[in-house]
């Protein structure tokens, strides 16, 4: 504060030009500050300096400021399988994990309402989110990733035995968060094609989604299932992960085929959709993904596996969201 800096001025100095409708009243100086775009950390810094900085004035007791954000709409990419226990939410994790150390801002939406399984994933399961202004702040997990998910606010092995509508309105209170200055939401969708799906299409309409499936028949009929689901709802493919792809055994090497091979492959040709890659079935993906310790954020083969499928997902949402901005609907 200068001496001769009128409230007024050192509000919007202190703010970097977000503060508007500076008033005192007595011993009380009240503004209302832009947030929009700050991560946690950032906003918190923010607040405190002008609320440090305007208590020099004379006479201040108190420094009430309203914070307000205007509303983003975040690009979604939708993790999504038809069927369960295909390694979706490992893919999802891995995804965002490798997103991340490329350099992206990611937040992480765990989707799967019912079987919430990315605090155990991104190893921040004893992490609990607060609320601010009625909405939640994401957990800071690894590399930075936001995580909402239902299994940060139930009780441990508690069952969410939710009707569709709940459901739908969980999903919005996980998306419509304090992302702060998240630049891609990465949802672990659940398995199937029922309410959650629907709400997530119908309300936040992700921008692209990513199919999860391994190499058997069985598995890939149900995947052509949640593929029909999203060219429904006018949602993009931006293509087929297989998962399970192969097992080296420990002792000798040898590659079996418990799954199949190349069925996802061959069916995103035939489906005319993008492969984005595939993944093998590790020991080390099942211990590392149980111990909350992605092997995206290592060195290897795996790593760069999922460095590989992510970038390909990065590429197409920046070749996607330059097509709207050129061509906005």
């Amino acid at each position: 504060m200068t001496p001769s800096e009128s409230i007024e001025t050192a509000a919007a100095r202190l703010s970097h030009g977000r503060s508007a409708a500076v008033r005192r009243t007595g011993s009380t100086i009240s503004l209302v500050c832009d947030v929009s775009g700050l991560g946690e950390a950032e906003r918190t810094a923010l607040i405190a300096a002008i609320t440090a900085g305007l208590r020099q004035f004379d006479g201040i007791a108190d420094v009430r400021i309203a914070e307000t954000s205007e509303r983003r709409d975040l690009p979604v990419v939708a993790i999504a399988s038809g069927k369960g226990g295909v390694g979706k939410s490992t893919i999802a994790t891995n995804i965002a994990v490798a997103l991340a150390r490329s350099g992206r801002k990611v937040g992480m939406v765990d989707a799967d309402i019912y079987g919430p399984s990315q605090p155990t994933l991104l190893g921040c399961g004893d992490d609990r989110p607060i609320a601010r202004d009625k909405k939640l702040v994401p957990v800071a997990c690894r590399h930075g990733i936001g995580l909402l998910s239902m299994g940060q606010l139930a009780k441990p092995g508690q069952a969410i035995a939710w009707r569709g509508p709940m459901a739908g309105n969980a999903l919005t209170q996980l998306v419509d968060a304090h992302w702060g200055d998240t630049e891609l939401l990465i949802a672990d969708m659940p398995p199937g094609t029922g309410d959650v799906q629907l709400s997530m299409m119908q309300r936040h309409k992700p921008i692209g989604a990513v199919i999860v499936s391994t190499p058997q028949d069985l598995a890939l009929i149900d995947a052509r299932r949640a593929i029909g689901l999203f060219n429904q709802a006018d949602v993009p493919i931006i293509g087929l992960v297989e998962n399970m792809a192969g097992y080296a055994c420990p002792h000798c090497g040898e590659i079996s085929d418990p799954f199949g091979s190349g069925g996802a492959e061959a069916a995103a040709r035939e489906l005319g959709i993008a492969f984005l890659g595939r993944v093998p079935l590790t020991m080390t993906l099942r211990e590392a993904s149980d111990a909350g310790e992605p092997p995206a954020e290592g060195s290897g083969e795996l790593s760069d596996t999922f460095a590989d499928i992510a970038g390909r997902v990065a590429r197409w949402v920046d070749e996607r969201r330059g097509e709207r901005a050129t061509h906005p609907s």
